[in-house]
C-alpha cells in the first residue's frame, strides 16, 4: 500500500509535535529498534495481498501468544549491545595465561570501568541471545505462521555460531581472563550474526505490538480480500482516536463505489473520512480495526484531500495547492489497482461559485473510475442536488437538529439522502461574535474614535 506525507497528517498517524496520534495508541514496542520498525511499517505497509494476509496471520499468532514475548530483553540491552560491537575495532587481543591473570588483576583494581564493561555488557548479550533462543522455540509450534516461522527459522540459523552457547553459559562466576577472551572472540566473530538478529528481533517487536495493541483496545481482525471487485464493507467502524466515538456502518462496492457526503460544518464529515481512513490503514498494517466487522479488497493505496497547506516559499496560494493535490488524486486513480480516496471539502481557497463548478466538475470526473472507492464531502448541497438522479453514487448526510429560535444539535448520525442544513449563521451569533462587533461599532461611534 502507498501512502504520502499528506495522507498521513490528514490521518493523524504521525503528529508534527511527536504527542497522540494513531502511531502512539498502536505504540507497545519494548525497543527502539522495534519503534523505529513499526515506523518503517506504516510508512510502507505490505505491497500485496498475499504478502498482507502472511502478515495478518503471523499478527493474529502474536495476539494468542504474547505471553511468548521474552522478558529479559529490554531497549537498554539493545542499545549496550550496539555500544559493545561499535568499540569491536580499537579492541586488542586478550593476554593469555599467567599474563591474563594479572591483567585479570590489574584491570580490576586499576581500570574498573573497562572490567565492568566487559562483564556488563557480555550479560547483555547473554540475555539477549537467550530471548532469541526462547523465541526460536516457537518453531516447535504446529501452527505457526509461514512469515513468522522464516523469521525464526533465519534467527536459528545465526544462533547456531559456537560462542552463543559460550555466551549463554557465562554467569557471575566466570572468571575475567574467560571473559575477556569471550569479548575478543565476539567481537570479531558474531557481530555480523547479532546485526542480523536485532534486525529479526526489531521485526518481530513491530509485530507483537501491533497485536497486543489489538487486543489491548478490543479490535477485530479485517476480513482481506483479493484487488477485485473492489469493496468496503464495514459495521460499527470508528475512529479510534476519540473518547467517545460514534459507529458507522458503510458499504462500498462495484456499482455504488462513490459516496457524497453533505451535512453542515462540524457535523461529523471529517471524522468520518478519517474514520475510514484509520481503518483501513490499519487493516493494510495486518492488525485489528476499531469496527465491529470489515471487509476489505486489497489497496494499492490510500490518498486523501483535506487539510491542504499554502506554499509561501513556492509563491502557492491555498487553493493552487487544492488544485495539485486534486491533481494528484487524478494521477493516482487513472491506475487499475484500487485504491481508497477521501476527499473534504474541496476548494475552500477560492469563492462559493468557484468552489461549487469546480466540486461539481471534479465528481463528473469520479463516478468514471469504478475500479477505485471514493467518498466527497461537501456542505455545497447545490452539488448534490445537480446528481441526485445518478445511480452510480451513494448519498449519505450527517444530521443535525435546528430548533426554533435558532437553537442546533450535532447527532453525528449517518443517513441516506442529502442534507440543505445552513448553521454557519447561526453558529456565529450563538458565538456572540455578530452583538460585538456591533457592540464594538457603536462604541467606536459614541467615543469618537470611529471618524
Amino acid at each position: 500500500m502507498q501512502l504520502d506525507r499528506t495522507t498521513l497528517k490528514d490521518l493523524s498517524v504521525f503528529p508534527a509535535d511527536g504527542n497522540g496520534g494513531l502511531f502512539s495508541l498502536i505504540d507497545r514496542t519494548t525497543t527502539q529498534a522495534g519503534r523505529d520498525a513499526l515506523r518503517r511499517h506504516i510508512l510502507a505497509p505490505p505491497d500485496n495481498y498475499e504478502r498482507l494476509c502472511a502478515l495478518q496471520q503471523t499478527i493474529k499468532y502474536w495476539g494468542q501468544h504474547l505471553n511468548k514475548w521474552p522478558s529479559m530483553i529490554s531497549n537498554g540491552t539493545m542499545v549496550m549491545l550496539e555500544k559493545f560491537f561499535e568499540s569491536a575495532d580499537n579492541t586488542m587481543a586478550p593476554p593469555q595465561g599467567f599474563a591474563g591473570m594479572v591483567a585479570h588483576a590489574f584491570q580490576k583494581l586499576f581500570n574498573k570501568r573497562e572490567y565492568f564493561f566487559t562483564r556488563f555488557s557480555l550479560s547483555h548479550l547473554n540475555d539477549f541471545l537467550r530471548g532469541c533462543k526462547e523465541l526460536t522455540a516457537l518453531l516447535t509450534d504446529n501452527d505457526i505462521p509461514s512469515l513468522l516461522q522464516h523469521e525464526l527459522e533465519t534467527m536459528q540459523d545465526d544462533l547456531k555460531h559456537p560462542l552463543t552457547n559460550e555466551i549463554m553459559n557465562i554467569s557471575d562466576k566466570t572468571p575475567f581472563p574467560a571473559l575477556s577472551l569471550l569479548q575478543y572472540k565476539t567481537r570479531r566473530e558474531l557481530k555480523n550474526p547479532v546485526y542480523r538478529l536485532m534486525d529479526c528481533y526489531a521485526r518481530l517487536d513491530a509485530w507483537q505490538s501491533m497485536a497486543r495493541a489489538t487486543n489491548e483496545h478490543g479490535w477485530s481482525y479485517a476480513t482481506l480480500l483479493p484487488e477485485q471487485p473492489v469493496l468496503m464493507h464495514a459495521q460499527g467502524i470508528y475512529h479510534p482516536l476519540l473518547a467517545s466515538p460514534v459507529s458507522y456502518d458503510v458499504q462500498l462496492g462495484q456499482g455504488h463505489n462513490f459516496m457524497l457526503l453533505t451535512g453542515a460544518n462540524m457535523s461529523g464529515k471529517t471524522t468520518f473520512l478519517r474514520a475510514l481512513g484509520t481503518g483501513s490503514l490499519m487493516a493494510h498494517l495486518g492488525m485489528g480495526v476499531p469496527a465491529q466487522q470489515l471487509q476489505t479488497s486489497f489497496m494499492q493505496g490510500i490518498i486523501t484531500n483535506m487539510h491542504t497547506e499554502d506554499n509561501l516559499l513556492k509563491g502557492e496560494s491555498y487553493f493552487f495547492a487544492e488544485v495539485q493535490r486534486m491533481k494528484l488524486i487524478a494521477t493516482q486513480l487513472s491506475h487499475q489497482k484500487p485504491h481508497l480516496a477521501l476527499m473534504d471539502e474541496l476548494f475552500k481557497g477560492t469563492n462559493v461559485h468557484d468552489a461549487c463548478e469546480c466540486t461539481k466538475a471534479v465528481t463528473e470526473g469520479l463516478v468514471n473510475h469504478p475500479n477505485h472507492l471514493m467518498v466527497l464531502s461537501t456542505h455545497l448541497y447545490e452539488v448534490a442536488q445537480q446528481f441526485s438522479t445518478d445511480s452510480r453514487i451513494l448519498f449519505h448526510y450527517f444530521v443535525t437538529n435546528i430548533r426554533d429560535g435558532g437553537n442546533y444539535e450535532f447527532t453525528y448520525k449517518l443517513k441516506e439522502g442529502i442534507s440543505n442544513d445552513r448553521i454557519g449563521y447561526l453558529i456565529l451569533q450563538q458565538e456572540g461574535v455578530i452583538e460585538m462587533l456591533h457592540a464594538g461599532h457603536k462604541q467606536n461611534e459614541h467615543t469618537g474614535t470611529g471618524q
